[in-house]
């Protein structure tokens, strides 16, 4: 394995330099792509878009399915396997967002312009990178912008595509533009729920314990810190946000959390979520609120190991980079393409501040170190290095 892998580290300041000498044709597809708004369940006009670059690239099988993914291929010279790249293509911001991408001498600025429009762009451009560099693959390369990833999307993309895909593939990567350094290889277990409390109006505000629904929701939430999680296997209750009520002077008869149970074992989220149902049921019962605890969003614990070719290559790659490995078990597409027995890693692109803000900012020279990150280990998966074949 070191001969052949030591030859594509010796590329990687050709491979820099030659994403460098496309970085106007990247940075136009990223204003391009971000600036089409692209909620959960609201992705079609970008992926729309993301073909028309594709097609302009002369892909092959450019399409769109049932549930809104863009697909394209790139054939390799022998075509024997298929490597799925693949970019979420979904924000968290709605389409009344002002979408607009101010770029700037070294950074990009703008809602979603890291997460996840920077992986789309990547994928977009990718063609004209490979020509630049004259780098021709072996293996067939599957682009996928996979929709309805985040939230309530719950993967229904990627799942969709993967239990209708007749193609065997070999390995999978994805590609988020947040952060450069990141190495996933495992997938957390993971519960996505709201908690949703409400009081009818018809509520009695004369007896004894009346309340409203931000007070019935903070018991919920006070309930909720009270449960005892285990620090191995690593848990976390994650609060993620709450809202509720309308004015300060007219009570509140509505409130939500949202919230994450986290955990390497499977076992322990269920025990956790058994305990959410029983404290729910309890105050709401004792407080008359109505409280309905919605599970929308669900992460089996899977991964491969640290050992396996896969990871070594890639953190061998990022170390020659200069970049340290950021090592942290994902909620995201990679447990659906692990889960479907493919080895696969999720890499970050550029280094991110103000993640999820409406002033979300890309920094602009580490993409091009991220961007030969993901080339060299393309080339590394299309020689059999990581798959132990050499």
């Amino acid at each position: 394995m070191g001969g052949d892998l030591n030859a594509i580290t010796a590329s990687l300041d050709e491979f820099r330099n030659g994403v460098e000498s496309v970085k106007d044709i990247l940075l136009s597809n990223l204003v391009m792509l971000g600036e089409v708004p692209a909620p959960t369940f609201g992705e079609r006009a970008r992926v729309e878009e993301t073909q028309h670059l594709f097609i302009s690239s002369g892909l092959q099988n450019c399409s769109i399915d049932d549930c809104d993914n863009g697909m394209a291929i790139l054939p390799g010279s022998e075509g024997d396997r298929n490597l799925l790249l693949l970019a979420h293509s979904d924000t968290v911001f709605s389409e009344k967002v002002d979408h607009t991408i101010a770029l700037q001498p070294n950074k990009a600025v703008g809602p979603g312009v890291a997460d996840n429009s920077l992986g789309l762009a990547v994928l977009a451009t990718l063609p004209q990178l490979l020509e630049e560099l004259g780098i021709a693959l072996k293996d067939n390369l599957i682009l996928l912008t996979p929709t309805r990833g985040l939230g309530k999307g719950n993967l229904e993309g990627l799942r969709f595509f993967l239990e209708h895909n007749k193609m065997p593939l070999s390995a999978g990567i994805c590609v988020e533009g947040a952060q450069l350094g990141r190495l996933s290889f495992s997938s957390i277990g993971m519960l996505r729920a709201e908690i949703v409390c409400s009081v009818p109006e018809e509520y009695d505000w004369t007896k004894f314990g009346a309340t409203n629904a931000i007070v019935s929701l903070n018991e919920v939430i006070n309930r909720i810190l009270e449960i005892s999680v285990p620090t191995r296997p690593r848990t976390k209750i994650a609060l993620g946000r709450i809202e509720g009520g309308t004015t300060v002077n007219s009570v509140p008869t509505s409130a939500k959390l949202e919230l994450e149970i986290r955990s390497e074992s499977a076992r322990i989220i269920e025990s956790v979520s058994r305990e959410m149902d029983a404290l729910i049921a309890e105050i709401s019962s004792r407080s008359g609120a109505d409280i309905q605890w919605d599970v929308f969003a669900r992460r089996k614990p899977t991964g491969i190991s640290f050992q396996h070719p896969l990871v070594r290559t890639s953190t061998a790659i990022m170390e020659a980079l200069g970049v340290t490995p950021r090592i942290a078990p994902s909620t995201s597409e990679l447990s659906t393409v692990i889960g479907h027995h493919i080895p696969g890693v999720t890499l970050g692109i550029t280094t991110v501040e103000r993640l999820n803000q409406l002033d979300e900012t890309a920094h602009i020279e580490p993409m091009f170190t991220g961007i030969a990150q993901l080339l060299a280990i393309l080339k590394a998966i299309d020689e059999g290095i990581c798959d132990g074949k050499k």
